[in-house]
This record gives structure tokens, sequence and C-alpha cells, in this order.
């Protein structure tokens, strides 16, 4: 099959580079010229395991190829695929000025083609009633056969190409029997084993994407809103978890208590929800205490690490390990690691960080920082360690080669990796989410 991603960020990149993988001719499109050709030589422009590796196999058979001319990418498309983003505006509102130019480009280029019949996918995350619009956007400005689906996207950074490949599922809403089969037999390697193709009408496929979202996001906020009263009752959150989560009703996954989720996805959804709501005369007021609560972890655990230090961070050199909003990724889109940097920088402290993979990225967010070649490096002659990110290479350190480059063995675990044991154990000050502290006393400076 004949395949046009518009778009070459992480849905559209992703997205080419399996189709190809499955056999299919796939051109990714996109305007920018020096992307491209970095694209061409199968390197990705952000951190994805397995992605550069399966983007130069699929441009060596000859089946994933980059272009910046539309008429061309266009001209044999049977599918297309809109991938383009739809940031978040300051109002919070979704921007789709990128998706309806791309439905135009569409209409220019083979819009006069009668005897073209193409599947136009939106696989970008919109708003419902989105697709509908771009449908509307293309019959108006051409004669082609176009019919209209969508397609969401529920790719995890760290882990899309396994996501891709096997996925819990894959959702489509259509509403011409062209879009359903075409979409049936492009998806057909993906699927079967307890992996489902579903069908549905448009509003409700754009519908899913934000629910699944929201309801993820809404674990997340939820378990720490109850890690807040564990701490305050003595209570800890590990024991709490556990016995909550042994009622098959409520299931384990994303009852993980820290300082919240950042990224591309959870937060922008959840605005997007409430922005629904409030559209609609019905505010989401879940979706609007989940947004709220995940806010305050940040605010939080920065804040505690400054009450520590008895409300100055003045000459204490703080380090931070772990700046993407998740592992596996450089992405550090509305990490939490960006808003402690700022806290604690503003309150006195020098910081330095590690991240193996993120470090770039951060320091276009926030530049006021030092970057450590490695973990013990940016541990040397610290007051303390906060820990954002739960990194595989964080969760089995040395802990007395950790003691023997920091000035006070004092950590701020944001993740939750150790146990209290393990850190009593190592004579560390360790202050977690949820739990009991090792030490409750406040940080005294031993320095003479």
């Amino acid at each position: 099959m004949n395949i046009t991603i518009v778009g070459t960020g992480y849905v559209g990149l992703v997205t080419g580079t399996c189709f190809a993988n499955a056999g299919n001719s796939v051109i990714c499109l996109d305007v920018d010229p020096e992307k491209l050709k970095t694209l061409s030589k199968g390197e990705a422009p952000f951190y994805e395991p397995g992605l550069s590796e399966l983007m130069t196999s699929s441009i060596e058979s000859g089946n994933l190829t980059f272009s910046g001319e539309p008429e061309s990418a266009y001209e044999n498309a049977d599918i297309i695929f809109i991938c383009v983003g739809t940031p978040t505006g300051e109002d919070g509102r979704c921007n789709l000025s990128f998706v309806m130019g791309v439905a135009d480009d569409i209409a220019n280029a083979i819009g006069a083609q009668k005897d073209r019949e193409v599947v136009v996918v939106v696989k970008s995350t919109v708003p419902v009633g989105t697709t509908h619009a771009v449908a509307a956007r293309l019959s108006k400005s051409s004669v082609a056969n176009f019919c209209i689906a969508n397609n969401p996207e529920f790719l995890r950074e760290g882990c899309a190409i396994d996501n891709f490949l096997q996925p819990d599922r894959i959702v489509c809403g259509f509403e011409d029997d062209h879009a359903k089969n075409t979409l049936t037999e492009l998806y057909g390697p993906f699927v079967g084993d307890g992996r489902p193709l579903l069908f549905f009408d448009i509003c409700s496929s754009e519908m899913v994407k934000y629910a699944s979202n929201a309801m993820l996001a809404c674990k997340i906020s939820f378990i720490n809103e109850i890690a807040t009263l564990c701490e305050r009752n003595g209570a800890n959150i590990e024991n709490v978890r556990e016995g909550m989560c042994a009622d098959n009703r409520i299931g384990t996954q994303f009852y993980k208590s820290g300082i919240g989720y950042g990224g591309s996805c959870f937060p922008k959804d959840t605005l997007a929800v409430m922005e629904m709501g409030d559209d609609l005369d019905a505010p989401c007021l879940v979706n609007t205490a989940v947004h709220e609560l995940n806010q305050r972890q940040r605010r939080w655990f920065a804040d505690r690490i400054v009450k520590q230090f008895g409300g100055s961070l003045e000459g204490k050199k703080v380090a931070i390990w772990g700046l993407a909003f998740k592992p596996q990724t450089d992405d550090v889109r509305d990490a939490p690691s960006i808003d402690i940097a700022r806290t604690l920088s503003s309150f006195g402290a020098t910081i330095s960080a590690y991240d193996p993979e993120a470090s770039e990225t951060f320091l276009k967010e926030f530049a006021d920082v030092h970057i450590a070649p490695d973990m013990y490096s940016a541990i040397d002659d610290v007051d303390a360690l906060v820990i954002c990110t739960e990194w595989e290479e964080f969760h089995a350190p040395d802990f007395d080669k950790m003691k023997q480059h920091m000035k006070e063995p004092v950590v701020f675990d944001g993740r939750n990796l150790y146990t209290m044991e393990c850190m009593q154990k190592h004579d560390f000050q360790y202050f977690s989410v949820g739990r009991p502290d090792v030490v409750s006393q406040p940080v005294q400076d031993t320095r003479e």
C-alpha cells in the first residue's frame, strides 16, 4: 500500500517507520530541509529505543523515503495520515492550524484528480469534531474522491515500537466502507491474538484518546493524593497500594506514587477534556482536580526540599538525577524536573544534573544548571540529591560511592526507587513520597 505520512514528529515518524517495516511504501512529508537530511540518513531527531535502527533498515529496503515536496508525496498515495502537532496555546486550547493547513495542502495537490479515491486519516490528537471539520475542508476545496477517518495513537515514549507492533488495541473512526476496508488491510499484520481492531463512529474514536489518557492521569493524581494523606497520618503508601490493588476491580497499573506525570500527552489531553467541558457547559470537575493535583505534587515536593533546609538554599549545591519526564526518552515537555529545578534555583541553590538522554532538551527549557557527564559526577560535593526520573541505572547505585561523592548523604526521592530499610542501612537521610522519612529532623550544615 502507498502511504503518505504528513509530519515527522514522534507519532508520524514512528508510524511511518513501522508501516514501512511491514512492507508498505511510505513517504514521510516534512517542510524542514535540514530535518529531512537527518532523517534520510536514518537518524531520528529524538531518542526512542530501536527507532533509528528500524528507520535504517526500512530506508535500505526502499520502503521508507522522506520528502519536502507535497505534490509528489501525495501523487500516488492510497492513504494519507495527518500526524502534525496540535499544541496547547496559552489559553489551554488546542491549536488546529497545522491540521487545517495540511487539509488545504492535500486538497490543493490532488483536488482536481476526479479518478482518485484517497483515504485521509487524522492521527493527530484533536478535539471531538475536528475530523469532520477536516472532511468539510477537503470537500469544499476539491473534486477528488476523499473519504475521511480518525485513528488515534496510543504510543508510549520509550516503548513506542513495541506499542505499534503489538498494540493493546487499534481504534478507528470511519463513515465509509472504503476507509474501513483500507484500514482493515493496513492494520492486518498488527492485530489478532487478543489485539482487536475496533471500528467506531468518528466522534467516539476521537473521544477514546482523551478518555484513555484522562483516566491514566486520574490514577496517578489519585494515588499521589492518597500518598499525601499517608505522610500526614503515618501510613506507608507502598503498603496501602499493595492492599488496594489486590482488588481485581482496581488493578495495579499507574498506581505508583511520585512527583506526578508530565510529557506531551497526559497534561495536554487532560486540559483538552477540561476545555471541552467548559465549551459544552458541562465542567469536567474530576479532570480539573486531576490537573490541579498533578501541579500541586511537584510544587509540594520542591517546597519540601526547601523547608528541610530551613527555608533557604543559599550556598547549597543540589544534584538532580533524571530530567526527562519518564525513562527511555529525551522528552522534557512539562517534566516535573523543570519546575523543581526552577524552584530550587529561586531559593539560591546551585544545581548540577545528569540524565542519560535528556540533557540537551532540558537546557533549552532551563539553562541555569550544570550538566554532569555521569551520575556520580553530578553528586560531587552536593548537599542533597533529588531524583526526578526513574531511569534503570538509578535503581541500584553504589551507595558507598555515593556517600564518598556527596558532602551530605541526603536524598529526596521523587520516584520511591529505594526501600527505607536500604537507605537506613547505608546511613542516608532519605525523604520519599507517601512513606515515613528515614530521618525527619532538619538537615544540618556540617561544613566548617
